[in-house]
């Protein structure tokens, strides 16, 4: 196509001026990928330390210390629900045969327990637990200086005393829990509360953690019991994440803006520089819509050219930042998680806006008089 190559040739011609644009796309396209990228990985850091090894919907009675029926169970795993585990809770003291500790005893449907709060992915000693074992949080271990392979004694709030043996150590990464929490199952937990039918609570977690509210408005529960959602717990957490959504976008608009700007003023600049050349062509018998179009392939060419380096750009940012920021442990800060769908809408954004920035010079260069530019050239 002719005016694909004037255009063409019209970029190499000032090479200088090309590489200036191209490298002004790129910086803009990098730092919206680096920016965007950054602003994802962090707030999936933030909502995977938080909510992402707890329970996003818990079913449990109105009243406080009161008991809901097993019915509840009937719910079933669905498009929308992911994990679904019941706990039976019971207060109770855990003896070192030095000094007595309060602990909550928690008896759990550990297969789907496991699944929610990842007790084996920082787990010192084993699971399964059968019957009379249990799991201790790293806290409690340190306080009442327990051991692994030991047997502990229980002692019920009716004073029943009942032997267990401690076999793996959790880490959840919140000490309340660590320091407070004994896991067991179901069987050694009715055992030792006597209370061998019902349950404490139903906890669940969905596909589509956002989505948590809605869905638990959609689950039948009965009148003695309520049902709520990690969101209205953590209001203050998605008022951060919002935040920082907000001025995420914000940034990358006046990015976008600042390089729409750039391509416009230098190519309208090329329409100035490049007026003889279009009126020779046009008095040569180039249309205006061709020659409308030689600007309109510059921005498609710049546009493409910037996007990928800006592309590269971003994402060498992004991996070099996870290299630098790191923890102790050499792990970094904020996990980059890198979304294709984000990189090539990135890309495809700023292709689009090289094209709509080339609408005005390509205007302009559409109405020049091939007669009054050669008189004055």
């Amino acid at each position: 196509m002719l005016s694909f190559k004037i255009a063409t040739r019209f970029l190499f011609t000032n090479k200088a001026q090309t590489a200036l644009i191209v490298t002004g796309i790129a910086i803009g396209v990098s730092v919206q990928i680096f920016i965007g990228s950054l602003i994802t990985s962090l707030q999936d850091s933030l909502i995977d330390k938080t909510i992402g090894s707890s329970s996003h919907i818990t079913i449990s009675a109105k009243t406080k210390n009161e008991l809901i029926n097993n019915d509840v169970l009937k719910l079933e795993k669905n498009k929308e629900i992911k994990y679904i585990s019941s706990s039976l809770d019971y207060s109770a003291y855990i003896d070192n045969s030095k000094n007595k500790y309060p602990i909550l005893l928690r008896g759990l449907n550990l297969e789907e327990a496991n699944k929610i709060y990842k007790f084996e992915k920082n787990l010192i000693g084993r699971m399964p637990i059968n019957k009379n074992e249990i799991i201790v949080g790293v806290n409690l271990k340190k306080d009442a200086l327990l051991k692994l392979n030991k047997e502990v004694k229980i002692i019920s709030l009716n004073q029943k005393e009942t032997m267990v043996k401690i076999v793996g150590f959790y880490d959840l990464k919140v000490s309340a829990i660590n320091g407070l929490w004994v896991i067991s199952n179901l069987e050694t937990v009715r055992e030792i509360s006597s209370i061998k039918e019902s349950i404490t609570s139903v906890e669940m977690q969905v596909y589509d953690i956002f989505q948590a509210d809605e869905i638990a408005k959609n689950i039948k529960i009965n009148k003695n019991e309520k049902i709520i959602n990690w969101k209205t717990e953590n209001e203050s957490l998605l008022s951060g994440l919002n935040g920082q959504s907000i001025s995420s976008i914000m940034i990358q608009v006046f990015v976008l803006i600042s390089v729409i700007l750039g391509i416009v003023s230098v190519l309208i600049i090329s329409v100035v520089q490049k007026s003889k050349q279009i009126g020779i062509l046009k008095a040569m018998g180039i249309k205006d819509k061709d020659a409308s179009k030689i600007f309109l392939f510059e921005g498609a060419i710049l546009g493409t050219m910037g996007a990928l380096l800006g592309v590269g750009f971003g994402l060498l940012l992004g991996i070099s930042f996870t290299s630098f920021a790191v923890n102790p442990d050499n792990t970094p800060v904020i996990p980059l998680n890198i979304e294709p769908l984000f990189i090539f809408a990135s890309f495809l954004i700023a292709l689009i806006s090289s094209i709509l920035a080339s609408l005005v010079p390509s205007l302009k260069s559409s109405k020049l008089s091939p007669m009054e530019v050669i008189k004055n050239g």
